[in-house]
């Protein structure tokens, strides 16, 4: 948290204001996969997506990053400087689990989905989605998902999230 102190003119003294900075692609956000509480970090904007985990180290076990789309697409991942073995899972506009594949490390190799109407990508640790009984037809919690926008200063409508 940020905290400012500003002077005020006319009286004197000074009085601390606090000044709270919007939430970034840094802060993690409980969402649920299923009944499975998950850490994500949300990646909403190109230079985020763009980003994603690249020269990560480590990921906590049950800690990943979301990318959130405007609306429902194909997509297409690779992992340029990305050190970490990680396992992708997408889902459609509805939260629904529809595919997951595995990532290699440096692998720039795309690997696209095969469905066209896919609006959030979860990366996380390899072997997540099997060790946590995660499978296709499995729900994002749209609601928390809500929320963390809200939190980063978005409006969950930008998303078609009404």
């Amino acid at each position: 948290m940020l905290l400012l102190s500003l002077s005020l003119s006319g009286c004197g003294q000074s009085e601390p204001t606090e000044v709270v900075a919007s939430k970034t692609v840094a802060d993690y956000f409980e969402i649920k996969v299923g009944e499975r509480p998950v850490q994500m970090q949300l990646a909403l904007l190109q230079t985020e997506m763009q980003h994603g985990l690249m020269g990560r180290l480590e990921l906590a076990r049950d800690s990943g990053m979301l990318f959130v789309y405007l609306k429902p697409q194909r997509m297409s991942f690779w992992m340029r400087n990305t050190p970490l073995p990680l396992d992708i899972g997408f889902f459609d506009a509805e939260g629904k689990l529809r595919e997951i594949y595995q990532l290699h490390p440096f692998d720039e190799t795309p690997v696209p989905t095969r469905g066209s109407n896919l609006q959030f990508a979860l990366e996380m640790n390899q072997g997540w989605f099997k060790a946590n009984d995660i499978r296709p037809g499995d729900q994002l919690d749209l609601t928390q998902l809500k929320a963390a926008l809200q939190a980063r200063d978005y409006r969950p409508e930008q998303f078609g999230l009404e």
